[in-house]
């Protein structure tokens, strides 16, 4: 029986300080994401790639109704979007990917 592994988000690796530092700034960040009852779906990765590369730190809200997991949601988005996962809380997600067309007033600039 062979073993399929997960292929890794080929975006940086975050170090602690840095995951720190975005989940500060993630804090007061309202939702620009919900998933609800349809689940995970190419109109999901679509909006979530625009919103990424408009703000590089969103937060994405699964709804009660999802029939996602949300270890699974966030390493589909992790891995469909080459974002990194900054935090789960609750049933809400913290993404980062540094998005290097923006102005760079609007970037966010990492410890």
């Amino acid at each position: 029986m062979t073993e399929t592994k997960t292929k890794k988000p080929e975006g940086q690796v975050l170090t602690s300080t840095q995951k720190k530092f975005l989940k500060g700034l993630g804090h007061s960040l309202s939702p620009v994401i919900s998933i609800g009852k349809e689940g995970l779906g190419e109109k999901i990765i679509k909006a979530t790639e625009l919103e990424l590369s408009r703000h590089e730190l969103i937060k994405v809200k699964i709804g009660k109704s999802s029939p996602a997991a949300k270890q699974e949601t966030a390493g589909y988005l992790v891995n469909h979007c080459k974002s990194n996962l900054v935090q789960i809380i609750g049933n809400t997600i913290l993404l980062y990917r540094k998005n290097v067309k923006l102005d760079k007033e609007k970037q966010i600039k990492l410890p």
